[in-house]
This record gives C-alpha cells, structure tokens and sequence, in this order.
C-alpha cells in the first residue's frame, strides 16, 4: 500500500492516525472487462452510491474524466504482472461533485471463474499550508528562545523570547556577539561550541549552564541550549541557530536535591555533638551560605540528666542556655561571630522568643536591615556586624528531633548577594533536620558511653597487688567512642599458701550491659576462687554462670527483641605458686598468655584452648608449667592483637616483641607495649597485665612431717615456734604455737595419714596442715557440756583468715596472721 502524502489533514474530523489506517478505505471488485462485481459499505460511503446501482454495471460511469482504454488495458497488463498500481483518480459523486480519490489496483486474481481485480481508495483532502504571517507569529512568540548568528557569531535575528530572557533589547543585541552583550554568562563557552557546529555541521543538543543576565541580575539562572547549522540549498552552511530553555526551576531542584544527598555523607560522621555541629557549619559555607553558625542547648552537650527539652513537656525556660557548637564564614578568622566555639551565647532571631526552639518554624528574613530597631535594641552588638560585614539576608532554623528541642543553626548571606527565598528555607530545614538526627545520635550515644565507661571503670580494680609472688602492672584502654564500651576485665586474687590468681576475660558485646555482665563475672570470679578452686573447676562454674545469666536475661527481654544481650565471654584464669614456681592455668576460648623468661625469650605456652563461657556441656582442662624467677607472665585480650588489619597472628608476634625486653621496669615494658601495638584507637577494648614471677627463699619455708601419732603435737607444736621466733616474730609466737596445736591435733584425731605442717614467711605468716582426707573442716559452737569442738572456732578467732582448699593428695588446712 502507497503511503500517503506528507502534509497535516485539516479537517478536525479525521485524526492523525486515519493517515496511516487502511480499515476504512472504499474497497470493490471489478472485472477484466470493467464491470463491478464487488461493492463495499466504505465504497458506497465514499461516492454515495448504494451497491445494487453500481453491481453489474460498467465501473467508468463512475469516473469524473473521459474514459481512456489505453490507460487502462496498461494498468491491468501491470496488474497481471504481480505488481500492482496506485495513483490520483477523479470521480464523481452521486451529488454530482467531482472527488478526487487515491486510488489503489491490486495484483489480478481469479474469483468465480473470471479475472479480477481488488480497488481501493480512499478521499483525497486538501493539506494544510503555513503562511508566513503564521510561521513569523510562532517564531516570535514560542515559549523557547531562538536567534540566529552569522559566520562571525553576531546576531541577525532572535525572537522575544530570547530577548525577554537576556534582558538586553533587540536593537542592541543585533550586529553584536553574545561576549559583547551579557559577560554574566559562559559567553566564551557559548562560543566556543557555536564555532564546532559551523566547523563540523554537526548540532550540539542540551547544553546546560548556569549564570546571570541583566533581566534578573540578582538571581542565578540556569539554561538548556541546542546549536545546529542553517544550510541553504546549494548545502552550504550560511549561519547557526540556538535555541535556548530556561530551566532554572529544573536545576535548581537538582541541585537542592545533590546537597541533601551530599550531605547525608558529610554530616554525621562521628558520634561526637561538637563535631557533627561543626560538620554542618563547614558543609553549608560557601554551598550555601556565607557564615553558619551552630548553637546547642547546654543540656545537649551535657552527659548528666536527661539532656534537652521535650517539646512537649510543658514551657521552656525564659532564657535558654546555649553554647556555640560550630561555627564557619567565607572569611578567614569568621569576623563576623560576636560568640565563638565554646562560648555561652544566647542568639534568637528578634522578635523570636524561646519558643522558637521548642515548637516555631524557621526565621526567613530575606533582607535584613541591622537599622531596624529590635535589632538595634535586643542584638546591638550583632547589628554593628551585620552593618559592617554586610550581611543582608538570614535564616534560623531551630534543631529538632524525636519531639526533642537541641539547639539553633543561623545561616547568613553576605558577598553572595542572592537573598535567601522560601526554596533556601526548604534545603535548609533539610540540612538541619539531618543534622539534628545526627546530634541526638552522638548525644544519646555519648551519654550511654559516658555511664558505661564510668561503670567498667568502677568495676575494674583500683589497685592491684600480688603480694611476694608476683610484681604486678596493667594497662586499660576502653574502645574507641564509635565502637561502643566493651566487657573486657582482669583481676589479681590473692590466694592463700603465698600463692596468687591472675585472670583476664572479655564479655561478648559493647555497652552498658557488656560492663555490667563483666562486673558480675568479675565477683563471681573472685568468689570462686576465694573458693580455693583449681583453674579448670572454676571455669566450669562460671560457665554454668554465664548460662544462668543468659537464661535469665531471655526470660526477661520482650518476645520481640530475640534472643538475650548477654550472649557469652571468654576467660583466662591461671595460679602461681611462689614456692613450687608452678603455674597452673586454664582458658575458656581466650587467647594463652606470653611467658617471657629471664634472658628475653618469649612463646606462648600449649595450653588447651577450651570452649568460650556460655556454651555449656563441655570440660575444661588446666594445663601446669614451671616458671623460672623472674619470668613475665602477659595476660591480655584480643583487642590488643587484632590491630587495623585484623590479622591476629601478627598481632601475637608483635606482642611478643615488644615485651622480651629485659631490665625494662614493668610499668614503662606495659605501657610501651600497648602504645607499640596499638597505634590509633580500636573498635574493642584493650587489657594487658603483666606479672613478673618471684620465688620464695628457702629461709621463708619451713615444713615438718607429722606422725599419726597425738603425742607428736607437741614437738611439732615446740618445732613451729621455734622457727617464728628465729624469723623474729616473738609476738605471733604463743598465737602460732595454739593455731598449730588445733591443726596437728584435729589432722591427726579426723584425717588420714600422710600428715604435713607448713609455716610460710611471706607479707603475712601461714600456717598450713595437709592431710590425705577430702573431709571438708566445720566450723561449729560447742556447747558448754562439750569437752571438745572448740578447735577450728579458736582458730577462726586468732587467725587473720582461715580456710580449706583441696589437691590431688587430699586437702590443706591454712590459717594466716599478720605481721609487722
């Protein structure tokens, strides 16, 4: 089927898609000797001629011109051909108008038994031309700015539009380049790109810039720009056209939309009030404004109470206490702050009052005049700055969020010289709104972090001491802010014996209740081992411990908040025994400790590893090593050897570098050691103990074997108080001659051979009295009638502390009293 002709219908009843829609087309039939064998509804309503007037009759009564039987016999010899044939034919009407139609012969086919061929056609309409009056009209008046410049890139012709847009008249504009007219804009640029098209003939479509022009000097516009060639006939270019769209609106919500987005990465970095408040200072100067500055409430920045107001709990105080947080200007030095950073302030935009900050909307004061006189009287000192530095336009927009009041940010304009307009007071509220999140984010997180440092540190010994056993020195640094406050702990336990408990743990998680779990298992710990419980034993009670605790915080928390915060912890807890120079230890999922001997060698000893506390059903092992006088023993938890790269093995062997240094004091080797391995603050916390072994002298101890026999309490008895008065103890004499005499005396009547004394000469003197029986000792009030049970109370009564702990061969019964 022909296409139609280009051209526009102008009849209003037929619409654009019938130019290319054959369905409504007049369709017959007719055959190779001429008549009409088919005639159709769209044939009859195209001609007005019903089918029975026209069937069977000759199809060249319907034509408006002679019949020309030449024309025709070409037209079926194309037909039977297979090619087909279209073209302009007029016929007439039943009204006896002449219509002229396009007419359209199909290839030749056979119906019936006879040759024929399929016609259609369709009416012929006028097109619709545009006159030159109209073309001049549109041209003119578009809604798009055009001009047209010569070779040498001087105006010729533009259209209102164009001229309304630049602000610079016709008459001005024409023989004259768009460098000479508005220097305000990307002139250069502009043609920079109309001289490519005249060079390439290629049209440069959408260019977009920003500027000023002399229609509106005082705001920036932004406009979309095409460039193409104008050819004449010969195809020679003659002069290039642009086109021009003001796309201020466009550009502007663009831009809007990029600083909110920009902004949601440079805001808020940190969990720190003062930061995040100078963070928006510096974000909005110079995108923005000219000077910013930031103003909280002292309750903000406070980390006591609850820190700001709620805006809905009632009035707020008659004169807010604020302090300048943040605080930027386009000049150096920002002149033009009467406050600065860390200074009280009380700034509201006058005729504002405190409400402003509780439930106001922002202060739009897009030309501001310091002549005014509630300026003048309310901020006289802020006026003379304003006068000086020119600052002519303002915007307050007061801090909130989650129905909570913080502050005030205050945006001015001084060298940009665009006032702010009700658009700036939309990006500004955005920029504070997100600000404000931010604030309440460092704010609440600080105060949490300021109660949960101050916990872990009421919880963590103020003072360690291990006695004649070890020498002792520890080292604590709680994570970073952004990491949160973790459960990290150590302890020294005096033991009785001389002996000493070091441990070291770490509760899984960060926080308040990390510290307070911690806390917990530190008690627990030293309870235990008060307990006189081997290193294994202990871990498995505190495992059981630590699976109670859990229970009990799941049964506690909300169904909707899962499972329960504590979730575990890891423990190191070792013994060391000065006499023996043996260390017992045992850990729960914790890493070993470094031994570092006398001459510098440090490892790490094979200690089984254990499960961490809070899985339960699993043993622990205690693994026993001899340690050499002077050995250093660093206990630790992992955030001292995960370091920036989180490569723990490393971490190891740095640590054991920088602690086999010998001579070094043991306070300078602990804390060199953690400066060296931890360079910038970590997200968890860090511990590190050190104890450096010693050994008790021969002369310090001194032991005797005890028959099972009750006449041998007397010479053991005669024997122990000798030994006190050679180590020149007269005074605990008669006190150790009584406690030793009770002792011998109840191992001998209660327990199994083989029976052992042992007096001990270190910070305090002990007595001890093994036997080969696990019978617990029991402290009970005899009766007036009773003839004995009074040992172990007498004991308790002279004795500075007494107790029982058990071993592989039975257990010890130790007493131990003070010395000058």
């Amino acid at each position: 089927m022909e296409p139609p002709r280009k051209g526009i219908d102008a009849s209003p009843s037929v619409e654009p898609r019938d130019l290319l829609d054959a369905s409504t087309d007049a369709a017959a039939v007719i055959s190779a000797d001429g008549v009409v064998v088919g005639w159709t509804k769209g044939a009859e309503a195209l001609l007005g001629r019903p089918a029975p007037g026209v069937v069977g009759h000759p199809a060249a009564r319907l034509l408006a011109v002679p019949e020309d039987p030449a024309r025709a016999a070409g037209i079926a010899e194309r037909c039977r051909a297979g090619m087909g044939w279209n073209g302009l034919v007029p016929v007439r009407h039943r009204d006896g108008r002449r219509i002229e139609i396009d007419l359209r012969v199909s290839a030749a086919f056979r119906m019936g038994g006879q040759e024929c061929f399929l016609l259609s056609a369709r009416e012929q309409r006028p097109q619709w031309t545009v006159g030159q009056s109209v073309l001049d009209g549109f041209l003119t008046r578009a809604p798009v700015g055009m001009a047209v410049m010569d070779l040498e890139l001087r105006y010729i012709w533009l259209n209102d539009t164009l001229e309304r847009f630049g602000g610079v008249p016709r008459e001005q504009r024409l023989g004259r380049r768009l460098s000479e007219l508005l220097p305000g804009l990307q002139a250069e640029t502009l043609e920079g790109l109309m001289r490519k098209v005249l060079a390439t003939g290629e049209p440069v479509t959408d260019y977009e810039y920003s500027g000023w022009s002399w229609a509106d000097p005082h705001r920036q516009h932004a406009y979309s720009t095409s460039f193409f060639p104008l050819v004449d006939a010969e195809g020679t270019t003659t002069a290039v056209c642009y086109m021009v769209l003001d796309v201020t609106e466009r550009w502007t919500a663009r831009r809007l939309l990029s600083l909110v987005n920009e902004a949601g990465t440079r805001i808020g970095t940190t969990l720190d009030v003062l930061e995040t408040a100078q963070e928006l200072a510096d974000f909005a100067v110079p995108r923005f404004a000219d000077f910013v500055a930031v103003d909280l409430l002292e309750s903000v920045l406070s980390t006591e109470g609850h820190g700001a107001w709620l805006t809905d709990a009632g009035p707020a105080p008659a004169r807010p206490s604020m302090r300048r947080a943040g605080l930027q200007s386009v000049r150096e030095g920002v002149p033009e702050a009467v406050v600065r950073i860390g200074e009280e302030v009380y700034f509201l935009p006058p005729p504002s009052d405190v409400n402003l900050l509780v439930s106001g909307e922002p202060v739009l004061i897009p030309v501001l005049d310091p002549s005014d006189a509630l300026w003048a009287t309310e901020q006289p000192e802020r006026a003379a700055r304003i006068r000086e530095f020119g600052v002519h336009s303002l915007i307050s927009v007061p801090m909130r969020a989650r129905n909570t009041a913080l502050g005030l940010a205050t945006f001015a304009r001084s060298l940009n010289t665009v006032p702010f307009g009700p658009d700036d007071v939309l990006l500004a509220q955005e920029l504070v709104a997100r600000a404000a999140v931010c604030v309440d984010n460092a704010r609440r997180y600080t105060r949490e972090h300021t109660a949960a440092v101050t916990l872990q540190r009421s919880l963590l010994p103020h003072a360690l001491t291990g006695g004649t056993a070890v020498e002792v020195a520890s080292s604590y640094q709680p994570a970073d802010p952004t990491g949160g406050v973790g459960g990290d702990w150590f302890d020294v336990i005096p033991l009785s014996g001389a002996r000493v408990g070091l441990v070291v743990g770490d509760v899984v998680g960060h926080g308040i209740s990390a510290a307070a779990s911690m806390g917990r298992l530190r008690t627990a710990v030293q309870t235990l081992a008060d307990m006189e419980m081997p290193p294994d034993e202990l871990l498995a009670h505190l495992d059981d411990l630590v699976l109670r605790l859990s229970d009990e915080e799941s049964e506690r928390a909300p169904a909707d908040r899962g499972t329960s915060t504590f979730t575990g912890a890891t423990c190191l807890y070792a013994v060391y025994d000065p006499v023996s120079r043996r260390c017992s230890m045992a850990r729960a999922g914790h890493p070993p400790p470094v031994i570092v001997t006398p001459d510098g060698h440090a490892y790490y000893p094979e200690i089984p590893a254990g499960p961490p506390l809070g899985l339960g059903g699993m043993a622990f092992e205690a693994a026993e090593i001899e340690l050499a006088e002077n050995s250093l023993l660093g206990l630790f938890t992992d955030g001292l050897i995960e370091g920036s790269d989180g490569d723990v093995d490393s971490g190891m062997a740095r640590l054991c570098e920088a602690l086999a240094r010998t001579g070094t004091d043991l306070g300078t080797l602990c804390t060199s050691a953690v400066q060296q391995l931890v360079s910038e603050p970590q997200p968890d916390d860090i511990a590190l103990l050190l104890a450096r072994s010693h050994t008790l002298a021969a002369d310090q101890v001194a032991s005797w074997d005890v028959p099972p026999d009750p006449a041998a309490v007397g010479h053991v008895r005669a024997e122990a108080t000798r030994q006190v008065m050679d180590w020149g103890f007269p005074e605990q004499a008669i006190t150790t001659e009584l406690i030793v005499s009770e002792l011998v005396t109840n191992a001998i009547r209660y327990a199994d051979s083989p029976i052992r004394l042992r007096l001990l000469r270190d910070a305090r003197l002990t007595c001890e009295v093994a036997d080969a029986s696990s019978t617990a000792p029991r402290l009970r009030h005899a009766r007036s009638t009773d003839e004995g049970g009074r040992g172990l109370f007498l004991v308790a009564q002279l004795a500075l502390r007494w107790g029982a702990r058990y071993t592989a061969e039975g257990k010890i019964i130790w007493a131990e009293q003070e010395i000058p």
